[in-house]
């Protein structure tokens, strides 16, 4: 349920949304601390959502790792942890609600055939809308059937636009650079974008804070909230940490577990965040002193305005 202030406006609630996948990395921190910072200086509530949507690649023990490694880094959230794999009812119903509108329809393109699919300008290949009157005929004995949404011919429905606390002004024309994208796989499974955008509207999440390795995906889930009649948060991209080779942390790049000191890690994560260090030295002495001083001193408008950064050697 979404809380409000006392002035009836929706009250300021972002979240973290690690996958199970493996242990946080320094990544992890840095989305982790801008976004429960973005959160607590604004007087708002902080969630943790486990997106374990994407059952198969779940590893055994990750989701009890990522918590014990937040509490000891000092995060603390507001109310239950949320599961992706708790809530596919409301995933259901809201896949069903478009289909009574006739706006997805069944798809039986494999990834091999879609493979040859002119690349659109963020580099993903754009569906060809092969089944958007039908499956084809040499198709129909396929047992497997993707959902995709059905985006508008026309710029003037399919452009949208959009502005990110850090990034600026943003347009993405998803007729010409996407195409009709799955909203649940052949496998069953939902998809990512149909998943998060419902996820934040029954959550109340008004304020996404993310890595800009995502901003990409934002028009495909505003494009849902809206099909959907649903709420549009407010969106800050940050930049995302970059390792030796130039690649971002993350687990398919084996970026280092955090280490089991959190102090020197979050000071490294504050600092790749531009924010603003107390005066004189020794700070901060304790990991209370530390979130005491965050948790009310982060200023969005520091935040570097560039989509990646190198991470810090040494932070251990």
């Amino acid at each position: 349920m979404n809380s409000r202030g006392t002035d009836g406006a929706a009250r300021h609630c972002g979240r973290f949304a690690p996958s199970p996948t493996g242990p946080l990395h320094f990544g992890s921190l840095i989305a982790a601390l801008a976004s429960c910072c973005d959160a607590r200086a604004a007087g708002g509530r902080w969630l943790v959502r486990i997106e374990d949507v994407d059952a198969p690649r779940a590893r055994r023990g990750a989701e009890s790792a990522i918590l014990a490694a937040l509490e000891r880094y000092g995060f603390a959230w507001d109310g239950p942890v949320a599961r992706q794999s708790e809530r596919t009812g409301l995933y259901a119903a809201a896949l069903e609600q478009l289909r009574s509108r006739n706006a997805v329809y069944a798809c039986a393109c494999t990834r091999r055939e879609n493979a040859s699919a002119t690349v659109g300008a963020g580099g993903e290949r754009v569906y060809p809308g092969t089944c958007r009157d039908g499956i084809p005929q040499d198709r129909r004995a396929r047992a497997g059937r993707a959902w995709r949404i059905r985006i508008p011919p026309d710029p003037a429905e399919s452009t949208v636009n959009f502005r990110d606390r850090l990034q600026g002004p943003q347009s993405q024309d998803l007729a010409r650079d996407v195409g009709d994208f799955v909203v649940r796989r052949a496998d069953g499974l939902f998809a990512y974008q149909l998943a998060v955008v419902v996820d934040d509207a029954a959550q109340g999440v008004t304020h996404v804070v993310r890595g800009a390795d995502l901003l990409a995906s934002t028009p495909r889930q505003i494009f849902l909230q809206r099909a959907l009649g649903l709420a549009t948060p407010a969106y800050l991209h940050h930049a995302v940490a970059l390792d030796r080779a130039g690649d971002k942390l993350s687990k398919q790049t084996r970026a280092a577990p955090l280490p089991d000191d959190p102090l020197p890690a979050l000071l490294a994560a504050w600092r790749f965040l531009g924010q603003p260090l107390p005066a004189g030295s020794g700070w901060p002495a304790s990991i209370a002193e530390f979130w005491s001083h965050a948790a009310t001193a982060f200023e969005p408008a520091r935040l570097p305005p560039v989509a990646q950064l190198p991470a810090p050697l040494d932070f251990g």
